[in-house]
């Protein structure tokens, strides 16, 4: 078989192409596989390094945990505190676990993934120095409750002390009160000894009936119808007790009913005796006493009728009596 001249030169020409082509798909299968190669090892690193971050994670969030743990004590608060921040730590370990898958296909998300692995260091940074500010703020309210304890019991030291020396004073007061009373009863007792000793005595005590004649002549009188005054004397008796001076004789007439012969404006008033009995008096009569014996008279005219009978007379000095009589109108 002969071939033309033209259809070598064709022949040519095709092989021509087609060696062209084959070795342009050639070229272009080398340049993918070039690139596949690049992309698979662009990958097999990210892998690598999403398996570091994940190691270090581990690393990191463990050895928090750890010196989580470690801050525990008796404390609840701080207690409580550590558990809480253990579960915020879990919450941001999961989240940049998240960010570590999804960065085995993307670059942008292994950066985060770093990134948060930065703010979990920083976060665990402000844990301890939270629980050490607590545990610090702890042991002072400790030393504090111990110095108030100390101080509380040193208190009530002092108020049991206090108690016993109440109750001593009060044993004693009580001793006081009883050995006052003793001596008031005593001073009472000698007091009214001094006050019996100092009443002026007196002796002689008498009455009489008298009538204003008109010539103006006073005259006795014993008939209670022609009496219109009386006037009562006595004498005081001599005391050296008492000192010179001023000396008050409260005169009591009782009517033969034993009424006390009494008129306010004629001078008439009670008298409060040592025994404080209150005692209605006819007329007070007061003298210069010179500690001698002398007559004292009193004379008492009511402008009314006097009754037949005997009358009383009393006489007070100084809230005692010093001395008693009595006289008789027909």
């Amino acid at each position: 078989m002969s071939f033309s001249k033209d259809s070598k030169q064709r022949l040519t020409a095709i092989g021509a192409v087609a060696i062209v082509a084959l070795l342009g798909i050639a070229a272009f299968l080398m340049f993918q596989n070039v690139n596949n190669n690049q992309t698979i090892a662009q990958q097999e690193v990210k892998i690598d390094e999403a398996e570091k971050l994940k190691l270090e994670l581990e690393k990191q969030y463990y050895a928090s945990l750890s010196e989580l743990e470690e801050m525990r004590g008796s404390n609840e608060e701080l207690n409580a505190l550590i558990d809480q921040q253990k579960v915020e730590l879990k919450e941001q370990k999961d989240k940049i676990a998240r960010y570590i898958r999804q960065g085995k296909s993307t670059k942008n998300d292994l950066a985060k993934a770093r990134e948060e692995m930065g703010n979990l260091r920083v976060q665990m940074d402000g844990y301890i120095s939270e629980n050490n500010k607590l545990k610090a703020d702890n042991e002072i309210l400790v030393q504090q409750n111990g110095e108030l304890n100390a101080a509380k019991a040193s208190l009530e030291g002092e108020v049991a002390s206090a108690r016993v020396m109440n109750d001593e004073l009060v044993t004693a007061k009580a001793a006081l009160v009883s050995q006052k009373e003793n001596l008031e009863t005593q001073n009472a007792s000698l007091s009214d000894k001094v006050n019996i000793a100092s009443v002026v005595k007196v002796m002689s005590v008498k009455g009489e009936g008298f009538k204003i004649r008109k010539s103006g002549k006073i005259k006795g009188k014993n008939r209670a119808s022609a009496v219109d005054r009386i006037r009562v004397c006595f004498d005081a008796t001599d005391n050296a007790v008492v000192e010179g001076g001023l000396e008050k004789f409260y005169v009591r007439v009782q009517n033969p009913l034993g009424e006390t012969l009494a008129v306010e404006n004629l001078g008439s008033g009670v008298l409060t005796s040592a025994n404080n009995e209150e005692i209605r008096y006819t007329k007070v009569k007061e003298i210069d006493y010179t500690n001698q014996e002398s007559e004292v008279c009193m004379l008492w005219e009511p402008n009314t009728e006097f009754q037949k009978g005997e009358y009383k007379i009393e006489v007070y000095n100084k809230g005692f009596l010093a001395g008693k009589g009595s006289f008789e109108l027909k």
